[in-house]
C-alpha cells in the first residue's frame, strides 16, 4: 500500500475504487481543509514550474486555478470578488505585460 496523506480532488476515491484498488480516506474539517489547500497550492505551483512544455504547463495552471477557487471559498469570497480585486490592482499597479525586471532602487551613487 502507498501512503499519500494529501488532499485530492472529490472524485479520486471513486476513481481508485472503480479501478479495483482499495483506498482509505477521511473528510477534513474546515480549518484542516484550509491548511491542506495551501499545501496543495504549493504542490501544484511546483508541478507548474517543473512543466516542460505548453501543454503540461496549461494543465498545471488549470490545477492551480482549481485550488485558487477552493481557497476563495474558504475565505467566504467568490471568484468574481477576487477578480474585481485583481482588476483594481491591475488599474492601480499594472500587470506584467511590459515585462519590467526591477534591478535596484535608491539614490544615485
Amino acid at each position: 500500500m502507498v501512503i499519500f496523506n494529501k488532499l485530492v480532488r472529490d472524485k479520486i476515491p471513486q476513481i481508485i475504487e472503480e479501478s479495483g484498488e482499495i483506498c482509505e480516506f477521511t473528510r477534513l474539517d474546515q480549518e484542516t481543509f484550509a491548511v491542506e489547500l495551501k499545501k496543495k497550492l504549493q504542490e501544484e505551483v511546483v508541478e507548474y514550474l517543473a512543466s516542460s512544455n505548453d501543454e503540461s504547463a496549461i494543465e498545471e495552471l488549470a490545477d492551480v486555478l482549481e485550488v485558487v477557487h477552493s481557497l476563495a471559498k474558504t475565505h467566504n469570497v467568490s471568484m468574481e470578488e477576487v477578480e474585481k480585486i485583481r482588476q483594481k490592482k491591475l488599474e492601480v499597479r499594472g500587470g506584467f505585460d511590459a515585462k519590467y525586471f526591477l534591478i535596484r532602487v535608491g539614490e544615485e551613487e
